[in-house]
């Protein structure tokens, strides 16, 4: 898929992951990095304002979360508000394509959770092999 932005627009060109040059591929490397697959998770359980969403994805910088939230948001799979109070407070929640991103990094997240018996075995044989 080209990288041409009048050709980007072509709705008869087919987005394909595996093409070095498709455009799919930077967003699901972003959708699939640690912090992205976190982020969106989270915010799957509904809105989260900046602090409790750093709260809730453990370990994740303030900076990275910035970062990883106006990708997530230049993608169109997050919605950022700004709440008119005093202080003013920003919101995140999933558009709904984020949404349906969500879900399935859900689903992922669920089996690997209950099956990480298995995975640990597995790591253990692999490294007495």
């Amino acid at each position: 898929m080209s990288t041409d932005p009048a050709e980007m627009s072509d709705p008869t060109l087919e987005a394909d992951v595996f093409a070095r040059n498709c455009v799919s591929r930077p967003v699901l490397q972003e959708v699939a990095s640690r912090w992205g697959v976190l982020a969106l998770a989270a915010l799957r359980d509904g809105p989260y304002r900046f602090s409790a969403l750093r709260r809730r994805v453990d370990g994740i910088s303030e900076r990275m979360l910035s970062q990883t939230l106006q990708t997530l948001e230049r993608d169109g799979m997050v919605h950022r508000e700004v709440q008119q109070s005093i202080p003013p407070h920003v919101e995140y929640t999933l558009t709904d394509l984020g949404a349906q991103v969500a879900d399935q990094l859900i689903g992922l997240i669920e089996i690997l959770e209950s099956n990480i018996g298995a995975i640990t075995t597995a790591q253990e044989r692999y490294h007495r092999e």
